[in-house]
């Protein structure tokens, strides 16, 4: 049950976030948008509860949520720094960029936490995950490739995301 509730809570915040269905000049808040929120989160909740957490975790329900929700404002702020990195790069006469794959190792076991991970990096432009293996290493795409050695790399793509992770799923 807890699964579920954590997987309900995480889809209506992210949903919530996305609709933003409160409107600062009138201060009202859409009723019919928040029901139909609740109503889909309810149902993946539901439906996908027992898999986004097939795990069993060492600390409790609301250990994980607290970590999940100061978990969204730093991807957040990863994804606006990227966002301007990828503006000066496109914006600068000289384009400075530097492409290629790098390999990357997470310490994450959690298949969920993984995914969650190569998502996260994912949605910061300029990054894209090609590639997940069961040992933990990632490939990963960059416009701009800063370390070809694997722990700086790891260092400066994934430890940004991953002790946060590992709070939530692990």
């Amino acid at each position: 049950m807890g699964r579920r509730i954590l997987t309900f809570v995480f889809a209506f915040i992210t949903w919530y976030l996305i609709a933003w269905p409160y409107d600062f000049y009138s201060g009202s808040l859409d009723i019919q948008m928040l029901i139909a929120g609740a109503v889909v989160s309810l149902m993946a909740a539901v439906i996908l509860g027992e898999v986004f957490t097939s795990v069993r975790h060492r600390h409790n329900i609301f250990y994980r949520l607290f970590w999940g929700v100061i978990y969204i404002p730093v991807l957040f702020f990863y994804i606006i720094i990227a966002n301007l990195d990828v503006l000066y790069r496109i914006i600068h006469p000289a384009r400075p960029i530097n492409p290629g794959i790098v390999k990357v190792k997470t310490g994450l076991k959690n298949t969920t936490a993984r995914t969650v991970l190569a998502n996260s990096i994912t949605l910061t432009p300029g990054t894209l995950t090609v590639d997940i293996k069961d040992d933990g290493v990632l490939y990963v795409h960059c416009i701009n490739i800063k370390h070809t050695d694997i722990k700086q790399a790891t260092q400066h793509i994934v430890m940004r995301f991953e002790r946060l992770l590992a709070r939530v799923f692990e």
